[in-house]
């Protein structure tokens, strides 16, 4: 790999092979020791249009912990495209760092942040995919239940955005079952399940999409969901509280998933909204579990775009 952009480029031998690490890596962690030098004398730009919690804690912390250095870089620093180019910030970036990990609105920005940069680039977010969140989504369910491969998840909720569209691509690509119930008009983007399809039909996995959740949490191994309105999305607060009445996730839907099923969410959530306090803060859930593999999966995604040779031996 030499950049980690969409879950749609990463084939599932090397999917598989971050997961492994990302195990292994949380096997070695300790509050204050990390894993080693492997990122020693690296300095790691951190590249955020929008605020963030998880993702840019995960990033630091990752950074740090395998012996290299971060540098954070907010909106009001850069203005990508407006103080300045995408394509200047990525050239001056790519002489200054060894890698740039990009939040962004748009996802060609981090496309173009790669062709221009020079240097390996991480996507932390767009709008079209979060691929580090996807891939900390299938550690938590591979640590839960072993092999990925056969395991059913339910996305309730809003199937065009980000979280689902990175999930999509990397459940098909592990031989998953996924489901995902929306309102009509919030599918998932063509494009993604036209590759997620290809994909399962390879890995021997299954793409569903339903408008009843009920019918996509029966069964499931993992419930999932996400904020109705995200970033962006404000001005449609309204409409779109009106479109998923119905796809909450209490625990009468919860009730309909496997006995030892987990419920999952990106966070931050809207509770009371898309999730009620009994589920997100249940027995069920694995919410903080999943938060706290979002630093380990930075660790492998950095260590094999930045020291493959070390990676290979994680």
């Amino acid at each position: 790999m030499k950049h980690f952009i969409t879950l749609d480029e990463i084939s599932p031998a090397d999917i598989r092979r971050l997961l492994a690490a990302s195990v292994a890596l949380k096997k070695r962690r300790s509050r204050r020791g990390g894993a080693g030098d492997v990122l020693k004398g690296a300095t790691v730009a951190l590249l955020f249009e929008k605020p963030s919690l998880r993702t840019r804690v995960s990033f630091e912390v990752a950074i740090t912990k395998l012996g290299g250095h971060p540098v954070y870089l907010g909106p009001t620093e850069v203005g990508l495209g407006k103080r300045e180019s995408v394509a200047d910030v990525a050239r001056n970036l790519g002489r200054w760092v060894d890698a740039i990990v990009a939040r962004t609105f748009r996802h060609e920005t981090v496309q173009e942040l790669a062709q221009e940069s020079g240097v390996p680039v991480i996507n932390a977010l767009t709008d079209r995919e979060h691929p580090c969140q996807a891939l900390g989504d299938l550690m938590t369910i591979l640590e839960r239940f072993g092999p990925l491969k056969g395991r059913a998840v339910a996305f309730v909720g809003d199937g065009q955005n980000n979280v689902s569209h990175a999930l999509i691509l990397g459940a098909s690509k592990c031989g998953m079952h996924m489901r995902v119930a929306c309102p009509k008009g919030y599918e998932p983007a063509a494009a993604v399940l036209e590759s997620a399809k290809t994909a399962a039909a390879s890995s021997g996995g299954s793409i569903r999409i339903v408008n009843d959740p009920k019918t996509a949490v029966s069964g499931a191994d993992a419930v999932y969901t996400d904020v109705w309105i995200s970033m962006g999305f404000e001005s449609e607060s309204e409409s779109r509280r009106k479109a998923f009445a119905g796809f909450q996730v209490n625990s009468a839907l919860m009730a309909l998933a496997k006995k030892d099923a987990i419920f999952l969410h990106c966070l931050p959530a809207r509770r009371g909204e898309e999730v009620t306090d009994d589920v997100l803060d249940g027995p069920q859930s694995a919410v903080l579990d999943q938060a706290e593999n979002r630093m380990h999966t930075a660790k492998a995604v950095l260590a094999a775009l930045m020291a493959p040779k070390v990676f290979a031996k994680i």
